[in-house]
Formats: structure tokens, sequence, C-alpha cells
């Protein structure tokens, strides 16, 4: 049994701790030696962890998403009223400058405006096919303004006749004008849209920034014919004859006539 047992451990190789010592198989271990040999338990481990920098990427993702949940949090509630939101929204305006095309010298009165609001429903579909595959409607509150005027450059010569004493004037002048609609942009909107799947699908591949020109054409064309049909032409008539005899009595005339040709 004494010679299987050396020739076991004389198998085992010996085991080298620091500079010029070797230990052998039955040789007392001291624990404060640093260059002896330690147990399993004793060693230090070295865990190689894998995936560290997707860890850490995570978890700076999180702290940044903690951050801004709380500075938008303390602006909701109002703990800190006087602090600036860091990410709030900014807009910037890289457009040029207004060019200036031309000059125009008026001579026109303007006697009256009628303000309007029109709503345009419009619905563009097809015979025989659901309106959830193919149809376009759309509700727009347009709001807009005319105004009438009087064209003091158009009056021609004659037109005007005094008496020797300067005390009565008889002035004729044109016809009230409309001018064109304008509509209100910052009181009209799209109340209501429908679009088909077709419809849809045909924006995302082929998107008409001028949609809603049409709608709004035809805004100005209702809008123009209530205008024709409000009898602004005649308060304009009244206030143009209104302002005349005023500022002409001011100058010494006792008795003016402002005439209009016939509708």
């Amino acid at each position: 049994m004494a010679d299987n047992e050396e020739s076991k451990t004389s198998e085992y190789p010996e085991v080298t701790s620091g500079p010029g010592r070797s230990l052998e198989i039955g040789d007392p271990i001291d624990p404060r030696d640093d260059r002896q040999p330690r147990r399993a338990a004793e060693l230090p481990v070295v865990i190689k962890q894998g995936g560290g920098a997707m860890r850490g990427l995570f978890w700076l993702v999180a702290s940044i998403g903690l951050v801004v949940a709380l500075v938008l949090g303390a602006k909701t509630i109002g703990l800190f009223p006087g602090m600036k939101n860091p990410f709030a929204q900014e807009q910037t305006d890289r457009s040029g400058p207004a060019l200036l095309k031309s000059v125009q010298d008026l001579s026109q009165f303007v006697a009256a405006e009628g303000n309007f609001q029109v709503i345009v429903d419009v619905q563009k579909d097809r015979k025989y096919i659901p309106d959830f595959l193919l149809n376009e409607r759309i509700l727009f509150v347009a709001a807009g303004s005319v105004e009438v005027y009087v064209d003091f450059s158009a009056i021609g010569q004659g037109a005007v006749k005094e008496s020797e004493d300067r005390r009565t004037a008889e002035i004729t002048l044109p016809a009230p004008q409309l001018r064109p609609v304008r509509i209100d942009n910052d009181h009209s909107y799209v109340y209501q849209e429908e679009r088909g799947v077709f419809n849809r699908m045909g924006d995302a591949f082929n998107s008409d920034p001028n949609r809603l020109q049409e709608v709004y054409k035809l805004a100005e064309q209702k809008i123009g014919d209530a205008a024709k049909d409000a009898g602004l032409q005649k308060r304009a008539e009244d206030n143009t004859r209104k302002m005349l005899q005023q500022f002409l009595a001011a100058l010494g005339y006792t008795s003016v006539t402002v005439n209009f040709p016939a509708p």
C-alpha cells in the first residue's frame, strides 16, 4: 500500500510558489504566505461579463428618459414655475425678406365692408363603389370679407357742379364696386374630412399640396355671391354721400347733392 501511495503521489508535479521555492505534496500551507498556493475557494474569481456595452447603453438611455420625465412632470404640475423647458420645441424661420415689386397710388374710398361665413360641403365619389373604398368629402368653414369702394379717379369732367356763390354743389360719382373676396385664414378651418382607403393610399404616393385650393375657390365664389345680394352697394352709396356732405359742409357749402348711376 505504501508503495502504491508513493507512486500515486509521485505522479503529481511539483508546485512552484514564488521564485526559488517549490512545494511538495504534504508540505504544510501557511495562509499568511502569499507565495503558497491557495484553495479554490480562496482564489480570486474573475468573471467576464458579456454584453456590458449594451447594458451600459440601456442604463444611459433609461437615465436620460428619467431626467426628461422628471423635468416635464415638474413643469406640468407647476413645481418650478420659473423654469424653462429645455426640451421645448423650437421653430426656425429661414424665409427671405419680402420684395417690393410695385407701388400704386389709390384714389378709392372704402365705403362699406361685409363679413361672411359659409360652410362648404364638397363630396367626390364613384357610382357603384362603396364610400369607404373611394370617396372624398370635406366640410370647410370659411370666413371672409368683401369691401365696397368708390373710385374717385373715374370722375369725369363736369361731374362736379357748383353755384356761383359756392354754396351749392352737385357731384355725380361712379357706382360702388365690390373688391375680390378676402378669405380670413385665421378663422377658416377644415371641420371634417373623409377619405376612402384608395384615396389615402394615393396620398401616400402622390401627395397634392394644393388639394384645398378648389375648396377655397368655391368658398370665395359663394361669399362673393352673398355680397352681391347683401345690399352692400346701396350702403356704400349712403356712406359716401354722408362723407362728402360733411366734408363740403366744413368748407362752407350749405347744400350738397351726390348722385350715383341707376342700378
